[in-house]
């Protein structure tokens, strides 16, 4: 829950409908700049410490991509949305760090983990998944994109993600499990109080490298509410936003 508490249905809803505009026209006007079409950007809405009311209310607005950081707080999210709006196609991103001991729940509720990075992280998944395919509750592979570093900083082990030169031999362990693993891209956090302009441009060619060796690994998940333009303008195919989207961070529930 957020600590702002219940809202009114309307109300809220009104709120995330003027956000979404909002949002999207940024997308528009990066995209403009950059020469580039606005349907080549996938817009990830990032609903961690908002309740799932918020994010049925999302649903009703078009929105089906949902993300969240903690699996914790997403698996329950992800039931009671699929509670209040049955039969909606939503895909729930996990974009968080991951530790290895949740790969199994997260096989269950994810469509996509766009923070693997690394490969005792690949390996759990692809075995979750095939534990999950096996049993009948899981139909294809769990999409993954590698979480790359951008952070020289103390806080980049906080953060993680794969060293950039790391990146082609982590894909290879990925693309290795592709009936469990789908190999879908590369992600990556602007470093914390930093221009992300150059930081952004070592992602591009990064992924670039990456896709010479798996050319359909055409994702590159960059971006957040501060840094869309500069995301956009470096080839961001997916940006994350949460706090432009749904407002300030409240409390994430227990």
């Amino acid at each position: 829950m957020t600590a702002e508490g219940p809202r009114n249905p309307e109300q809220r809803r009104a709120e995330l409908a003027s956000s979404l505009e909002a949002v999207r026209g940024r997308i528009d006007a990066a995209c403009a700049a950059a020469g580039r079409k606005p349907d080549e950007v996938r817009l990830l809405a990032v609903t961690k410490t908002f309740p799932a009311a918020d994010a049925a209310l999302l649903v009703d607005l078009g929105l089906t991509d949902l993300a969240e950081n903690r699996d914790q707080e997403a698996a329950p999210k992800a039931a009671e949305v699929a509670r209040l709006r049955p039969g909606a196609a939503v895909r729930w991103h996990m974009v968080g760090r991951l530790q290895r001991n949740k790969a199994k729940s997260v096989a269950g509720w994810a469509s996509e983990v766009q923070s693997v990075d690394s490969s005792r992280l690949a390996e759990a998944l692809a075995k979750a998944v095939r534990t999950e395919q096996e049993a009948g509750r899981r139909s294809g592979p769990l999409e993954v994109l590698l979480q790359a570093s951008l952070d020289t900083s103390e806080d980049a082990q906080r953060r993680g993600g794969c060293p950039l030169g790391d990146l082609p031999q982590l894909a290879d362990v990925v693309a290795r499990s592709s009936e469990a693993l789908r190999l879908r891209g590369v992600m990556a956090v602007a470093p914390l109080a930093a221009d992300p302009e150059p930081a952004f441009a070592r992602l591009a060619e990064a992924h670039a490298r990456v896709r010479r060796d798996h050319p359909d690994a055409v994702e590159l998940s960059a971006g957040m509410s501060g840094d869309v333009e500069a995301a956009v303008a470096h080839g961001s195919t997916c940006v994350r936003v949460g706090t432009a989207l749904l407002g300030g961070r409240g409390l994430a529930s227990p």
